[in-house]
């Protein structure tokens, strides 16, 4: 998955999750729950919908590499290589 791959995705599950959140009002290195007011069931409703789009599950302990976007996206665009 490339960078753009990534940040798609993740556009449209937040879509799912929070209609109302606007991706690009997130700085970098701030937190997704900050900046979008998400608590933490949205995020867990992200991380699970990213786990259903990309087909690989994320470890409860990966979450916090979750919690900005460009940690998303970096996570996102290991997941093939990884395993």
């Amino acid at each position: 998955m490339t960078d753009d791959e990534a940040r798609a995705l993740i556009r449209t599950t937040l879509h799912q999750v929070a209609p109302d959140a606007d991706l690009d009002a997130v700085e970098p290195g701030e937190t997704l729950q900050e900046a979008l007011d998400l608590d933490s069931i949205d995020f867990l409703n992200l991380v699970t919908g990213l786990c259903e789009s990309t087909g690989f599950e994320i470890p409860e302990r990966d979450y916090p590499q979750l919690s900005t976007l460009e940690g998303a996206v970096d996570y996102l665009t290991g997941l093939g290589s990884a395993g």
